[in-house]
């Protein structure tokens, strides 16, 4: 490895650790006092840094709590484009999702930490972090369109996909947020993850 490339690496992992830095002391003042009375420049402190630096890394506010879901944009595309021989986007995408499932994974909204259910309080409760929620879901519908082969067909395609992901999520975490364990919730998300890609596959799949 030359020395340009180790000295990439390092910018890298550095500027990674930055991010999640900001992000853990923003979180951890939106959970304390809510989204709305903490200021940029109150984040901007807690995490020794200056607005200007913090607006290089997060350009906007509510950027701050949806870093936490960054690694799953564009992951329904990942799946489907890295998916074996054989198996069908619909298939490999069912078992991805009940793979989450089974790590208790928060995306798929069946994960009882307390830190977890704070956070999607926080998320589901905020009307501009839900907008910006939104903006995050429609990058990964366009990303997983085109994973789909693009055109009208892929983005009807991949608009059903990502909202059947999202309803399934919601329906859990509010079961959750109810009372019930993630452990209680599991076997009923599988099941409906289930009649959920049967639906897709029965509309989508005769054509594609």
């Amino acid at each position: 490895m030359s020395g340009d490339e180790a000295g990439g690496g390092l910018r890298e992992r550095k500027k990674r650790q930055t991010y999640q830095a900001i992000s853990d002391a923003a979180i951890a003042l939106f959970l304390a006092k809510g989204f709305g009375p903490v200021s940029v420049a109150e984040i901007a402190a807690a995490a020794g840094i200056s607005k200007p630096t913090l607006f290089r890394y997060f350009p906007a506010k509510e950027d701050l709590v949806l870093h936490r879901l960054a690694d799953h944009e564009g992951e329904a595309a990942r799946v489907v484009a890295g998916r074996p021989p054989g198996l069908s986007p619909l298939d490999a995408l069912h078992r991805h999702f009940l793979a989450g499932l089974d790590r208790y994974e928060p995306v798929t909204g069946v994960n009882d930490e307390p830190e977890v259910l704070a956070l999607h309080r926080l998320l589901y409760g905020t009307p501009s972090l839900v907008a910006r929620l939104h903006t995050f879901q429609g990058r990964s519908e366009l990303a997983l369109a085109e994973a789909l082969g693009g055109g009208l067909r892929g983005r009807l395609a991949a608009g059903q996909i990502i909202a059947v992901q999202r309803i399934l999520a919601e329906d859990s975490w509010r079961r959750i947020a109810a009372g019930e364990s993630a452990a209680h919730v599991r076997p009923g998300a599988a099941e409906a993850a289930g009649i959920a890609f049967g639906q897709l596959k029965d509309g989508l799949e005769p054509n594609s």
